[in-house]
């Protein structure tokens, strides 16, 4: 047994050394915490159960038998964040660059396995050289059996992760498929093929982080969520986020306490939006004044900036927040826009979180570029999510709601459940003047007719009246009790229950 025993524990603490002091100093000299470290930050303390410990890899090709080391570069277990599971892996860079072979995916898939079984979510730690090429197919396979179970675990369990150091080829593809991918700047890069490949085939010269850095995935591509400076700022901000996403599709999303009292009014609202309806104000005020302690959790906030998407709670209770910005593009729907709302609203609805949508919209972007870019079939994802979603959903629209954008921003002829306007809101077709100008072509050289009429319409629909008197409207609220009347009508709706018709899946228009 001492013998076992002496076993046991050399095999253990190569494990823990990964690579070795060398390795984790060059790693520590990048301002990188190592796999376990990282792991050490992430979970509550001595909560993580650590699986496959002494897994190594099975490959004899190129003298890889002679290079083994318990784990094969991957940490795999489960823990807890403020007291709720979750299932991690950690990518060790120190081991073989953290290169995924078919024993380090089959470590990957045992935890998302049963990740899926318990229904708890799963955080990646991604830092890793790609496919281990002295393994070849091998290899690839690994990388498709993590794929697959991404897409079995889509909409059953929260997915996130976090890109820490290199994930370049097909690595890439299984955070693309996650809920939510979080980068840290200056020392994570994501794309499908390096600067080395791109110079030889288009002969363009670029640099890792233009590549695929964390500015780049942030404010240009979309596909990062969120960018940090550091690996601790990274980890204890997916510690926050963690507490606003339930743990899968079959329980409710957390309640927090909160001492911010339902009932709470802000009569600052009352001014926030601008006499001149072609000024702008800063939608994000009216999020973190009517969320409980005005804690907004916003996502993508450097990408497609005309619509904001985030989590916040109203009386302790999760909440899914979509809003038009008009600050950028007076809040105009574009191609960017309607994607980055589409997917988060999908996600809200797959797990069970009420979706609030504030609404001042002039409609779709005009331009050739969108139009070349497919804004046709962009624009109409964001209408097909809203459009199939079953969760409970709550629209306020401040301003304007004009076109097709104001069908496609949760109205109630999409099932919105409650729909709200503010006194300052303009409901139509378009503009006053550009209705005008369709309208009443033969005049256009008379400004006093043109003037009058402007007026006149304006009269009509320059206010929320005219769709109140249809029922599309349910109440038209004083701005200052919006919270108030928002956490009433969550309240109502949180027995709320619809149905789509069985089918197989959607075709939600890619």
């Amino acid at each position: 047994m001492e013998h076992i025993l002496k076993k046991l524990e050399a095999l253990r603490q190569a494990a823990l050394q990964g690579g070795g002091e060398k390795r984790i100093e060059a790693h520590h000299h990048k301002g990188k915490l190592t796999a376990r470290e990282r792991l050490e930050v992430l979970l509550d303390p001595y909560s993580f159960e650590e699986w496959d410990m002494f897994v190594e890899h099975r490959c004899h090709d190129f003298q890889m038998e002679d290079n083994k080391i318990p784990g094969d570069g991957v940490v795999t277990g489960y823990g807890t964040i403020q007291g709720r599971q979750v299932f991690v892996f950690s990518q060790d860079f120190t081991v073989f660059g953290g290169s995924l072979s078919e024993t380090h995916a089959e470590k990957i898939a045992k935890i998302m396995d049963k990740a899926l079984q318990v229904g708890a979510p799963v955080i990646g730690l991604n830092d890793s050289g790609g496919a281990r090429i002295q393994e070849g197919v091998e290899s690839l396979a690994g990388y498709a059996t993590i794929f697959q179970r991404n897409v079995l675990a889509s909409g059953v369990i929260p997915q996130i992760s976090v890109i820490m150091g290199p994930c370049a080829g097909g690595a890439v593809y299984s955070p693309a498929m996650t809920d939510f991918i979080f980068m840290v700047k200056h020392s994570s890069y994501m794309y499908v093929t390096g600067p080395d490949v791109v110079k030889t085939v288009t002969h363009e010269t670029v640099s890792h982080e233009d590549l695929g850095g964390a500015v780049t995935h942030t404010q240009k591509s979309g596909v990062a969520d969120l960018a940090f400076e550091n690996d601790i700022e990274a980890l204890l901000e997916v510690r926050r986020f963690f507490e606003f996403l339930p743990l899968s599709n079959r329980e409710p999303p957390p309640f927090k306490e909160t001492s911010d009292s339902p009932d709470r009014v802000d009569l600052s609202l009352d001014r926030l939006v601008p006499m001149n309806s072609s000024k702008g104000y800063n939608m994000k005020n009216l999020l973190t004044k009517v969320v409980d302690e005005e804690d907004f959790y916003e996502l993508q906030p450097d990408f497609a900036a005309n619509i904001i998407i985030g989590f916040g709670r109203m009386a302790g209770e999760t909440v899914g927040f979509v809003a038009n910005q008009p600050l950028v593009l007076a809040g105009c729907l574009d191609i960017d826009s309607s994607r980055k709302a589409a997917r988060f609203v999908r996600f809200c609805d797959c797990f069970n979180i009420p979706i609030v949508t504030f609404v001042d919209v002039p409609g779709f972007l005009p331009g050739i570029s969108q139009e070349e870019g497919g804004i046709i079939k962009h624009g109409s994802k964001l209408l097909f999510a809203f459009a199939e979603a079953t969760v409970p959903k709550i629209t306020v629209i401040t301003r304007k709601a004009y076109g097709g954008a104001y069908d496609v921003m949760s109205s109630k002829h999409l099932r919105g459940d409650v729909n709200f306007a503010w006194p300052s809101a303009e409901i139509a077709v378009m503009g006053s003047r550009g209705a005008v100008e369709i309208l009443f072509k033969k005049d256009l050289k008379n400004k006093e007719k043109i003037d009058a009429y402007t007026q006149e319409y304006g009269e009509k629909f320059a206010n929320p009246f005219v769709a109140a008197s249809r029922g599309y409207i349910d109440d038209i609220i004083l701005p200052h009790t919006t919270r108030m009347r928002i956490c009433r009508s969550l309240k109502m709706l949180k027995n709320k229950i619809i149905e789509n018709p069985w089918k197989k899946h959607d075709n939600i228009p890619l």
